[in-house]
């Protein structure tokens, strides 16, 4: 299994749909949110996800052709 942090940015258009539930249930990805801002307009999360390399790569492709800015985030994801 492989873990990566990830810092999103979504869009207006995004902020209400379930699109971090969508990236577990489709890519079997554990997600855990480590911190987040949601307001009307944008969104960001910074997100742990755990996976096989495959699954956290289609998943991060999926994310990114839904919109969502996807920036990633090195050092060690147990740390805050």
């Amino acid at each position: 299994m492989a873990k990566q942090r990830l810092h999103l940015t979504f869009p207006e258009r995004l902020v209400q749909e379930p699109v971090i539930y969508n990236l577990g249930k489709q890519f079997e990805i554990v997600t855990n949110i480590r911190r987040a801002n949601v307001e009307e307009k944008f969104g960001w999360v910074i997100l742990e996800v755990e996976a096989s390399e495959p699954a956290l790569s289609a998943g991060v492709r999926y994310l990114e052709e839904r919109g969502v800015q996807v920036d990633r985030i090195d050092g060690d994801v147990v740390e805050g």
